[in-house]
């Protein structure tokens, strides 16, 4: 049934109600009689109409907190129709604010900035990481022009031109960040910020890496393409010289390969599908075998000593080794002759355990030991060329560190030798009833 006729038909039938209890009136008392009551019932109607309008009013002048009146007649309908819009518009109201919830929550969970402005750049909301990166703050900021709160030359030109189908590189707060404008709406506008430092590092380290790697390739690479073409060149060649340019060749072919395999196992620790197996570590072992490697490489030029007082480890034996002999090696090649060199596993005081490697080397300066780890740094190139190292032992340090969980601390002061701690925490360390073996992948 349409809704004309659920609304026509009860007000006609109770219009007839009416005409009907006038026309008994006329019968029982007269005319009279029947025109007073039609009037007192005309009367109640409009007074009913009135006294129901005057409600809904009042109901409209407050509709969130006031109760929807009880209706009669036709108004039983219009309240219950009201009652209805206003029952969809609050559960309209509550997924609405859900879903602000929710945007406003994965916004604040982005690493970019997200900035929104209207048509004349005034600021209406920014997430943490929109403040972070431009030095915003939106209780303080709400309101105010983003080109007063961000007084960079060159993004104020950017807004000028509006040119923003390319994005804008800028410097702020020592960040390098990649800033975009994207127009929506008629009247509103996002500005997107990137923080691109880190991957302009890795970039850079990359670079480095890259550079330095074909820097320490090629002097060994010279070399023997050189003593190769002096063979070529002179087929009777002195005995004597051609075994002293075979012997310089196949030092810098171990250069090489020492190397290409120390690059290999930085690769190799980096990479998430490499997952660290660890074991039981008998320290003792462990230790006595580096120490015994040690005085192979001094050749008796040093005083070395070895105190084991620790706990076993859990860990990879073959990382370890890699890095405890890369800290003891260094200690013997940057030590002078008739210098000493102490190696201590013991126990700490908080339930972990330290690997300590004490010489009195030629030590190093304090603006260098912050930048130690890092690929290819050297202190001293023309020693390291010397004591022909890669460049990447302590690197492989770091990350073997890194996937035991275990820390390096490094105490140094030139002439007077130098201290490498490297610190484990109290549950890698072997316990009753530890299992043997595990894998565990450590994130880098």
């Amino acid at each position: 049934m349409s809704p004309q006729l659920l609304f026509w038909i009860p007000a006609a039938l109770r219009l007839l109600v009416s005409v009907a209890g006038v026309g008994v009136v006329y019968f029982f008392f007269g005319a009279t009689a029947s025109l007073v009551a039609a009037l007192l019932a005309m009367a109640a109607l409009a007074f009913t109409q009135l006294h129901y309008l005057y409600r809904l009013g009042s109901w409209l002048d407050n509709p969130t907190h006031s109760k929807l009146p009880d209706g009669w007649g036709a108004w039983t309908d219009i309240f219950a129709r009201l009652y209805r819009m206003r029952r969809d518009d609050e559960k309209n109201q509550i997924e609405l604010a859900e879903w602000l919830a929710r945007f406003r929550q994965a916004m604040s969970l982005l690493p970019d900035g997200v900035v929104i402005m209207d048509d004349v750049l005034f600021l209406e909301w920014c997430n943490p990481a929109a403040q972070q990166h431009l030095g915003l703050h939106l209780e303080r900021d709400k309101g105010m022009r983003v080109t007063n709160l961000i007084r960079n030359p060159a993004f104020i030109d950017y807004i000028i031109l509006g040119r923003y189908e390319l994005p804008l590189t800028l410097a702020v707060q020592e960040r390098k960040l990649i800033v975009q404008i994207i127009p929506f709406e008629n009247r509103r506008q996002i500005l997107v910020t990137h923080d691109a430092t880190e991957s302009e590092r890795i970039d850079m380290m990359r670079r480095d890496f890259i550079a330095n790697a074909s820097h320490e390739l090629r002097t060994p690479l010279t070399v023997i393409n050189g003593f190769l073409e002096i063979a070529l060149a002179q087929p009777n060649l002195d005995p004597q010289i051609r075994t002293a340019h075979l012997k310089l060749m196949t030092e810098q072919g171990q250069r090489m390969q020492n190397l290409i395999g120390d690059m290999l196992t930085l690769t190799r620790l980096e990479s998430a599908d490499y997952p660290l197996r660890t074991e039981h570590v008998h320290m003792t072992t462990l230790l006595e075998g580096i120490l015994i490697e040690a005085e192979a490489l001094s050749s008796g030029k040093h005083q070395l000593s070895l105190v084991v007082e620790g706990p076993d480890l859990l860990g990879n034996v073959d990382e370890l080794r890699s890095a405890f002999s890369n800290l003891v090696s260094n200690a013997v090649r940057y030590t002078p002759q008739d210098g000493s060199i102490d190696l201590a596993w013991q126990a700490q005081a908080d339930g972990g355990a330290r690997f300590v490697v004490r010489d009195t080397g030629i030590g190093i300066s304090q603006e260098h030991i912050a930048r130690l780890t890092e690929r290819f740094y050297r202190v001293d190139k023309s020693r390291s060329r010397e004591t022909q190292g890669t460049g990447l032992g302590l690197a492989i340090v770091r990350h073997v560190l890194l996937r035991h969980r275990a820390t390096l601390l490094v105490e140094s002061l030139p002439g007077k030798g130098s201290t490498f701690t490297v610190c484990f925490p109290a549950d890698a360390l072997m316990s009753v009833g530890m299992p043997m073996t595990s894998d565990v992948t450590e994130p880098l």
